[in-house]
């Protein structure tokens, strides 16, 4: 629908100020194109508005509440858990926590001079591990964590 058929919707059904009610009427004066859309829409308005509405029976609400009782009532899913989905996030984490322990590694700074061992580590997580980093950690983890809790509960459920 474009600009000046809803403006002309809005003349019809009063909805505009006065101003621009005469904005409208003007253009309806001046320009033929606007003029034939604007008795269409008042020859369709008279027809919508000489329609009478429909209205239920007064049985309507007692046949749709036994169409309800009557439905089958909806069963619930069972979902099975695959322990390979399982094995694979916590094999993720474990690989991302061995990754972390040679990254950590990796960088220390070993200087031998004799017997007199130094170890200089030089590590600045604070770049690297962020609140925002640590919170989405705990989430998921908490998240797989409910989930396995929920896998031993089923199986111990369907145990007894």
């Amino acid at each position: 629908m474009n600009t000046i058929e809803q403006q002309l919707w809005d003349y019809i059904d009063g909805n505009l100020d006065v101003q621009q009610a005469l904005t409208i009427k003007g253009k309806i004066n001046s320009d033929e194109d606007v003029k034939l859309l604007y008795e269409e829409l008042l020859k369709a308005n008279l027809a919508l508005s000489s329609l009478e509405l429909d209205e239920p029976s007064m049985s309507f609400t007692r046949n749709v509440m036994e169409s309800i009782v009557t439905a089958p009532a909806p069963i619930t899913l069972k979902t099975k858990v695959n322990i390979h989905i399982i094995y694979g996030i916590s094999g993720f984490f474990i690989v991302l926590i061995l990754a972390l322990i040679g990254f950590a590694l990796s960088s220390l700074d070993v200087k031998n001079a004799g017997l007199d061992v130094k170890f200089d580590v030089v590590l600045n997580f604070d770049q690297y591990i962020t609140p925002t980093l640590i919170y989405t950690f705990l989430f998921v983890d908490l998240i797989i964590g409910l989930v396995f809790l929920d896998y031993l509960l089923r199986k111990r459920l369907i145990r007894k």
